[in-house]
C-alpha cells in the first residue's frame, strides 16, 4: 500500500512508529523530521512571497486566509527581499547533512536546494524576472520585466477572474484588495523597466510594438467591460457592499493610470530599441544565457550541444515521419514541405469563426474522455484528473502561448485549467489537437501536478521546467503507446510533428541567443523545417526571445526520461512494470534532471528487493 507522505509526516502515529525502530533508523527519522519542520516553513515563507500560489492550491484559508487579499510584490524593493531571502534558506538547505536522512527526505532537500540555487545565480543579473521559486510561472525566467507574454498586464487579469474565489463577502473583499494591489503591481515593474532600460535592457523592437498594441488595446476597453470588473461584478452580485461599483472606481482611479504609466515608461524606450533578437545583446549576456539555460533544462549541456542534440533528434523523427507520410500519398518535397500541404488540407481544418472554435473545443474534450479510458494500463496509482478546457482570453491572446496550463487546488476544489490559444484556427489542424490535449491535459501537465499533491508542501510549490515539459512530452509519447492513433494515421503524423516541433525549439532557441539569429531566419528555419505554419511558428520564436531556455527543456527532459526508461527495462529485465515505473516518476514529484536518476534508481532497487529503508 502507497503512503501519502504529507499525511504521514503530519500524523501523530509518527512518534509511536519510531519507537518501534532500531536506533540508527529513529535517528535518521528525527533527523528528516528535522528536515522536513525546515522545509515546511520554507513552503509557508515562499507562500507568503508568492501569494497568487496558495489561491491556485486553495491553501488561501485558516491561517493563511490573509494571502487571498494579496499579490506578489514586484516592486525593485520586493525583488531585492525576494533575492535576499532565497540565498539565506540556501544557505540553511546547504548546512543540512544529508548523511543523516532518509533517502526521501534527502531528496527533498536536495530538490528545494537545486531550486533556490539556480534563483539565487539568477538574481545576481541586474535586471529581469527571476522565478524559479514562484510555482505560478516558475517555467520562464526572462531577462525583460514586462513582454508581450510576461508582467502583470498578462498575468493578473486572468488569475483574478479565473482562480480567485468569490463566494463570500469576505472573498469579496479580498478581491478589492488585489484590485488595489494589481495596481501597485503594475507600478513597481514600470520602475524596474525605466531602471532596465537605462542599463540597456529593452525589448526587442518587434516585441516592443507588440506588447504595446496590445496594452493599448486593453487599455481602451472602458473599464466596466473589462473581465476583472465585470466578471467581479457578477459574482459578487449577493453579497452587497456595492462591490462591482467599487471594483470599477478602482479600475478607473488606480488601475487604468498605472496602466498608462506603464504604457509610457514602455514607449519612451522605443527609439533605442534594435530588433536583435538574442540575450547576447544583453550586458553579460553569454553568462545569461549560460543560467537561463541550466534552468531551463537543469542540465550543464553548453548552447553547442544543445543545438546538435536537436538536429539528430530532428533527423531520427523525420524518418519516423516518412512512411506515414508515403502512406498518405505524399512522396514528394521535405517532411516539412509535405507537412505544410497537409496542413493546409480544409478536410484537417475548423472553420476560423466561433463556432469552428468551438467544436474545436468539443474535440478536445472527446480526446480526453478517451485517454481517460487508458491509463490504468500506465499508472498503477491514479489521480482525479481534475481539469476544464478553455480558451485563452482573447486580449491576451496575440502574446500568449499556444498551448499551457496547470494543475487544480490541493483539496480539488479548483480544477485545473487548460488553455488552448484560438486566436486563428488555422493553427490547429485536427491531427495536431490530440497531443496537445495529452500535454496540457491528462497524462500530461494537469495530471502529474496533481500527484505532487501527495508530496510534502514545499515539493508542491516546486517544480522544474525540464522536468516538467519533459513529462509532458513523455505523456503524448504514453498515449501513443496506448493505442490513441490506432487506425489514425494522420494523429501518429501529427503526435510525430509535435515531437519534432520541440526538436526544433533546441536549434532555435540555441540560434536565437547563441548563434545570432535574426527573428526573420529563425521563423523561416522553423516553418520550412517542420511544416508548422508561419502564423504559428512567429508567435513562438517571440515566446523563446523573451523566455531564453525555457524551450529547451522540452525535449531534453523528454530524452532523459526515455534514456532511464530504457536503462531500467534493461536492469531489470522481465520485472520491468511500466505501471511501477511511470507511478515512480509521478509520485517522485518534479526534480531537476540530475536528480532524477536517483527517482529511478530507486524504483529499480524496489523492484529488486534491494532498496534500502
Amino acid at each position: 500500500m502507497l503512503i501519502d507522505r504529507r499525511e504521514w509526516l503530519q500524523g501523530a502515529s509518527t512518534v509511536a512508529l519510531l519507537g518501534l525502530m532500531p536506533a540508527a533508523a529513529r535517528a535518521a527519522g528525527a533527523a528528516s523530521d528535522a528536515a522536513e519542520t525546515l522545509l515546511s516553513g520554507m513552503a509557508d515563507a515562499l507562500l507568503a512571497e508568492f501569494p497568487e500560489n496558495a489561491s491556485y492550491l486553495g491553501l488561501d484559508k485558516g491561517a493563511r486566509a490573509g494571502l487571498s487579499a494579496r499579490l506578489t510584490d514586484r516592486s525593485p524593493a520586493g525583488v531585492g527581499r525576494q533575492a535576499a531571502a532565497a540565498a539565506a534558506r540556501l544557505k540553511q538547505l546547504q548546512a543540512v547533512d544529508r548523511a543523516a536522512l532518509t533517502p526521501a527526505a534527502a531528496l527533498d532537500v536536495d530538490v528545494v536546494e537545486t531550486a533556490h540555487a539556480l534563483a539565487v545565480e539568477g538574481y545576481r543579473f541586474p535586471y529581469g524576472d527571476v522565478v524559479g521559486l514562484n510555482s505560478g510561472v516558475s517555467y520562464r525566467n526572462a531577462p525583460y520585466v514586462v513582454a508581450q507574454n510576461t508582467g502583470a498586464f498578462v498575468e493578473t487579469p486572468d488569475f483574478l477572474d479565473s482562480q480567485h474565489r468569490v463566494e463570500s463577502a469576505a472573498d469579496a473583499d479580498a478581491y478589492l484588495a488585489r484590485m488595489e494591489a494589481y495596481a501597485v503591481a503594475l507600478d513597481g515593474e514600470t520602475e524596474r523597466v525605466r531602471h532596465d532600460g537605462a542599463a540597456g535592457v529593452v525589448l526587442p523592437a518587434f516585441l516592443l510594438d507588440k506588447t504595446l498594441r496590445q496594452m493599448a488595446t486593453g487599455r481602451a476597453q472602458p473599464v466596466d467591460q473589462w473581465t476583472i470588473v465585470s466578471g467581479f461584478a457578477r459574482r459578487s452580485a449577493n453579497f452587497g457592499g456595492g462591490h462591482g461599483r467599487r471594483a470599477a472606481q478602482i479600475a478607473k482611479d488606480r488601475i487604468a493610470p498605472a496602466m498608462d504609466r506603464q504604457i509610457a515608461a514602455l514607449t519612451a524606450l522605443r527609439a533605442g530599441a534594435t530588433d536583435d533578437a538574442g540575450a547576447w545583446k544583453l550586458p553579460d549576456g553569454e553568462a545569461y544565457y549560460g543560467w537561463a539555460l541550466r534552468a531551463g533544462t537543469t542540465t550543464t549541456m553548453t548552447p553547442e550541444a544543445v543545438h546538435a542534440m536537436g538536429l539528430a533528434e530532428l533527423d531520427a523523427l523525420h524518418a519516423r515521419m516518412e512512411p506515414l507520410l508515403q502512406a498518405q500519398g505524399l512522396t514528394r518535397g521535405s517532411v516539412g514541405e509535405r507537412m505544410t500541404a497537409l496542413g493546409k488540407d480544409p478536410k484537417n481544418l475548423f472553420p476560423n469563426t466561433d463556432a469552428g472554435r468551438a467544436q474545436i473545443l468539443d474535440y478536445i474534450n472527446g480526446r480526453i474522455a478517451d485517454v481517460r479510458t487508458r491509463l490504468p494500463r500506465a499508472f498503477a496509482t491514479l489521480v482525479p484528473g481534475n481539469l476544464v478546457v478553455k480558451r485563452v482570453p482573447p486580449a491576451i491572446e496575440n502574446g500568449a502561448p499556444d498551448g499551457y496550463a496547470g494543475a487544480g487546488s490541493i483539496d480539488g476544489s479548483q480544477p485545473g485549467n487548460y488553455y488552448i490559444n484560438l486566436r486563428d484556427t488555422g493553427i490547429w489542424p485536427r491531427y495536431a489537437l490530440p497531443t496537445l490535449s495529452f500535454h496540457e491535459g491528462i497524462p500530461g501537465h494537469i495530471w502529474q501536478g496533481e500527484y505532487t499533491y501527495k508530496l510534502p508542501l514545499i515539493r508542491s510549490l516546486l517544480a522544474f521546467n525540464a522536468f516538467s515539459e519533459g513529462w509532458a512530452l513523455y505523456a503524448e509519447q504514453l498515449a501513443d503507446e496506448l493505442g490513441v492513433y490506432d487506425g489514425d494515421p494522420l494523429g501518429r503524423l501529427g503526435y510525430l510533428q509535435s515531437l519534432a516541433f520541440r526538436a526544433c525549439r533546441l536549434v532555435v532557441d540555441t540560434g536565437i541567443h547563441a548563434k545570432r539569429w535574426t527573428r526573420d531566419e529563425a521563423i523561416r528555419w522553423f516553418a520550412t523545417t517542420n511544416g508548422s505554419t508561419v502564423e504559428e511558428v512567429r508567435g513562438e520564436v517571440d515566446r523563446y526571445c523573451v523566455w531564453p531556455g525555457q524551450a529547451c527543456g522540452y525535449k531534453v527532459g523528454h530524452s532523459e526520461i526515455n534514456r532511464l526508461r530504457n536503462e531500467a527495462r534493461a536492469a531489470l529485465g522481465d520485472r520491468f512494470d511500466l505501471r511501477e515505473f511511470d507511478d515512480a516518476l509521478v509520485l517522485g514529484g518534479g526534480v531537476p534532471l540530475t536528480t532524477l536518476g536517483r527517482v529511478v534508481d530507486r524504483y529499480v532497487d524496489t523492484a529488486r528487493g534491494t532498496a534500502p529503508a
